[in-house]
């Protein structure tokens, strides 16, 4: 086994098919052999029986993991990433926002020597599909520059939900990684520049989802986005 896929899962029956039909085509495509971790994080739908029921290819070994009750996407993010076997791990968003096909790019940035290759939806030559409302772009870049200026990171774009590792910066960040929630994103990437890991952007074609399963909708909601990213520092020392 040389590549897996993580893919975090809350209540996604009605999508999840629908990227793991896309997923497995592509992989096919491409004769390339590989594992498919779903990680349903509690969810209260039909999630786990929508994957146990997908016929993949022969090419794919598909699984999917199940606990309760909820803990958060970077929770199931860990998990998955710390059981995945391949050599090379990709997480993605249960939404298909960024196509497979953005894998071979990720793949190139490791063979040129990266450790960790992530997609940028703010990067020259990124396309979107389907923009956010502008409120929410707008609030998006606030929070970035504030997260950057903290961290001391300069990358435009830390939440797109499309990153792939080699195994050795997996298994070292992930077990290090200790929120549960949305923010882990920046949490991993702070520790990759801290420890020293080479980290690359690429960009990408993304499709904003209507039907997005995080929701920023009331003002504790942001702030409690912001009291998770003043945690970090402060919980690695």
């Amino acid at each position: 086994m040389i590549f897996s896929i993580v893919i975090p899962a809350y209540n996604e029956e009605d999508r999840i098919r629908r990227t793991l039909e896309e997923t497995s085509r592509w992989l096919e495509s491409e004769s390339m052999s590989a594992e498919i971790l779903v990680v349903s994080d509690g969810s209260r739908d039909g999630t786990r029986k929508v994957v146990e029921s997908f016929s993949a290819p022969k090419n794919v070994k598909l699984h999917c993991m199940e606990y309760f009750p909820n803990r958060g996407k970077g929770y199931a993010v860990r998990h998955g990433m710390l059981h995945a076997e391949g050599e090379r791990i990709l997480f993605m968003d249960a939404d298909y926002s960024v196509p497979a096909s953005f894998i071979h790019t990720a793949m190139g940035m490791l063979d040129e020597g990266a450790d960790v290759a992530i997609a940028s939806r703010a990067m020259a030559g990124s396309t979107i599909q389907q923009h956010q409302k502008p409120v929410r772009e707008l609030a998006g870049k606030c929070y970035t520059l504030i997260q950057n200026l903290y961290l001391g990171l300069s990358y435009p774009d830390t939440q797109c939900g499309f990153k792939l590792f080699s195994r050795k910066a997996c298994q070292d960040l992930f077990a290090r990684q200790k929120l549960h929630s949305v923010i882990f994103d920046p949490e991993i990437l702070y520790l990759a520049h801290r420890l020293g890991y080479s980290v690359s952007q690429f960009p990408v074609a993304w499709t904003h989802q209507e039907d997005s399963r995080i929701q920023y909708d009331s003002i504790s909601k942001t702030l409690a986005v912001f009291k998770e990213l003043f945690r970090i520092r402060q919980i690695h020392g």
